[in-house]
């Protein structure tokens, strides 16, 4: 039996945790890195270099966070970061276009056959909102449905959950959203094809647009199959409303296209980020010519951002995607994460332990259940979260960096080595051993 190891020194991330409560609500800037779901204070990490972090008290950690899965070449990348020098040294900001925009856009558009223009903002949030506004400004409807189990960003109108019953307006998750935005927002259960015809059928005419994530990754890895997103597809065409697919994480981790390759199916609207600043924060949305030319200047549907489209950015972004455009780098990645995994789903089936890992392309997500396919969230026992609590706890005492949440997804990077995912492998084992022992 797996003895359970000391509790890494966390004094000093303690001591910036308490002077932090005194600058930030809860002492952070983003509610999941307060460590609320797993035990002891936040970490504060001073650095990263490849797979590898290290925290104000000195502890090494293998990441498979990878900062919520922009890292997808690791920490401190080579020509990420010669690229970004050499824009510091041009300027940091100028309002004003850029050659770096255009060399960026280019890039995407040229090896992703599901656009035709791109417009960057910011973020994450900011894209998705950005394309909810555009839908209802192209389709004059004013109706969002989104799914249970969908994170879309924080923007008033899509931060709601599902209310009792089939088909529900949406009922305000955070305070300070007015219930009459969550009024505009219908939210129904994912993999529910009698909701959807609901749905069409009870607001007929007045639905704008059906959001998704590319593959549902924020409220654990919730993979829907072919057959539902095409149906998703199919009753928004007859039905003139839009499909959005919001890739902000899927985008360029999945493929360089993304979930819309890995189903095969055209969206409306496609929201990305993360990945595309290789570090930095950036977002963008994309769509055909004709629905983007609703966006001003061109059109009415107004947007704007006077740091989108920031040259350090795009500099970041063009240094990733050149690498990820590289053929075979897809395939490589996925071969190793599905390695991987498979080498901890031969554990457990060993132990006959109640775990299962899912994985999609370079993503894994652990669920402490048996269940063969989870495409729900209501298949998400949340007395789980305390097994996960656990083994967060002896990873990160073996020095392997997860997500302070067991609702959150994992990512390989391209940093990763055969000895980090070995030494892995080797503490998955005996936290595992622990939370069922």
């Amino acid at each position: 039996m797996t003895s359970q190891v000391h509790d890494i020194s966390r004094t000093k991330s303690a001591e910036l945790f308490e002077k932090a409560k005194n600058y930030f609500p809860g002492g952070v800037n983003s509610p999941v890195r307060a460590f609320k779901s797993v035990y002891g204070t936040p970490l504060f990490i001073e650095r990263g270099d490849k797979a590898h972090l290290w925290d104000a008290d000195g502890n090494e950690f293998i990441d498979y966070c990878c900062s919520w899965g922009p890292l997808i070449l690791g920490h401190n990348n080579a020509e990420i970061r010669e690229a970004v020098s050499a824009q510091l040294h041009k300027g940091l900001s100028f309002g004003a276009p850029t050659q770096l925009e255009n060399s960026l856009a280019d890039l995407i558009i040229s090896n992703n056959r599901y656009i035709e223009k791109i417009r960057f903002v910011s973020s994450g949030t900011e894209a998705v909102m950005s394309a909810i506004r555009l839908a209802r400004g192209y389709t004059k409807r004013d109706k969002i449905v989104k799914f249970e189990g969908c994170y879309h960003g924080h923007s008033d109108s899509l931060l709601v959950k599902a209310g009792s019953g089939l088909v529900t307006f949406g009922e305000t998750s955070s305070a300070g959203v007015p219930k009459a935005f969550a009024d505009e927002t219908i939210v129904i259960a994912l993999n529910d094809k009698a909701a959807l015809d609901k749905v069409f059928s009870d607001f007929e005419g007045q639905i704008a647009a059906v959001i998704i994530e590319g593959v549902p990754a924020n409220n654990g890895l919730l993979i829907q199959d072919k057959a539902y997103i095409q149906y998703l597809r199919d009753i928004t065409t007859s039905n003139g409303s839009l499909l959005i697919f919001d890739e902000v994480i899927t985008g360029f981790r999945l493929s360089f296209e993304g979930a819309a390759r890995y189903y095969d199916i055209q969206p409306d609207i496609l929201t990305y980020g993360k990945i595309i600043g290789g570090g930095m924060p950036v977002g963008a949305y994309g769509a055909s010519k004709e629905i983007m030319g609703h966006i001003s200047p061109d059109g009415g549907v107004y947007q704007a951002g006077t740091l989108s489209g920031n040259p350090v950015a795009m500099a970041a972004g063009i240094a990733t995607l050149s690498i990820l455009s590289q053929p075979g780098f897809y395939e490589k990645l996925e071969e190793t994460t599905l390695t991987f995994v498979k080498r901890i789903r031969d554990f457990i089936t060993e132990k006959n332990y109640p775990v299962s890992i899912f994985t999609i392309g370079s993503i894994f997500w652990f669920a402490f259940s048996q269940d063969e396919k989870i495409q729900t969230a209501d298949q998400i026992a949340p007395s789980s979260m305390e097994k996960y609590k656990v083994m967060h706890r002896e990873l990160l005492n073996r020095g392997i960096y997860f997500g302070p949440s067991g609702y959150e997804v994992g990512f390989i990077s391209a940093a990763h080595t055969s000895e980090d995912l070995e030494t892995t492998h080797a503490a998955i084992q005996e936290a595992l051993e622990i939370v069922f022992k």
